[in-house]
């Protein structure tokens, strides 16, 4: 069964990252002033004031390739896993690498856990993302059950050292306030905007899909390449 969104979402999340920031860093909670706007009012209204131009869209394959898929998924979501460590290998080397599909890749946050997942992927810039990506859902039976709060972050923090960032740097994204609050609203933007329910969700040119087998994609994929 896929994953629902829960009601509430953003000021979840929200305060989940600055619990992480709280815990790690060992500084005073809540951090900073993202944390207090999330405790009340619209969260709707909150996130449409939010600046998201700055957030950078994780794609793979040729921009002018003839099929858009975007693919809506969450780092502690099962079946996205399941789906990146089967379906994606087959749908990389067939329709991404021989340039038939730009693939398109935006997180959902369920919870803190995926939230503080993002910020390592993203911490080292698009050239490293798929690459910290696939570290996070092989390793996510793991990770995302290695206990408390403080030792989930460790884990997350282990992998981001293994895709070659300093302490230094993974606090920096961690901590990063005004980062978290760019991608909870540009999440919760496309999610409203797509009709997005649940997770892994597709967007193929434009119309929703849930998830699927290869054989499936594949036909949906050939049926609008023609072939």
């Amino acid at each position: 069964m896929n994953w629902m969104l829960p009601a509430g979402a953003v000021a979840i999340v929200l305060a989940g990252g600055g619990y992480w920031y709280a815990t790690q860093m060992q500084q005073p909670e809540p951090q900073n002033t993202v944390i207090a706007q999330a405790s009340g009012g619209d969260a709707g209204t909150m996130t449409d004031a939010v600046d998201t131009s700055g957030v950078t869209e994780m794609v793979l394959g040729n921009a002018d390739a003839p099929v858009e898929v975007i693919e809506y998924a969450s780092y502690t979501c099962p079946h996205c896993a399941t789906f990146h460590q089967s379906v994606f290998k087959d749908l990389k080397e067939n329709y991404i690498d021989t340039g038939k599909v730009k693939f398109v890749y935006r997180e959902v946050y369920f919870d803190k856990y995926g939230m503080w997942a993002s910020l390592v992927a993203r911490c080292d810039g698009p050239e490293k993302f798929f690459g910290i990506t696939d570290l996070i859902y092989k390793g996510q039976g793991s990770w995302a059950r290695a206990g408390s709060d403080a030792e989930i972050a460790d884990e997350l923090r282990k992998i981001g050292r293994l895709a070659g960032m300093s302490d230094d740097q993974l606090d920096s994204c961690l901590s990063d306030g005004a980062k978290l609050e760019s991608l909870v609203a540009w999440y919760q933007q496309n999610a409203q905007r797509d009709g997005i329910n649940s997770t892994p969700s597709f967007v193929i040119d434009g119309e929703l899909f849930s998830n699927m087998s290869y054989a499936d994609f594949s036909a949906t994929l050939d049926d609008r390449l023609g072939e």
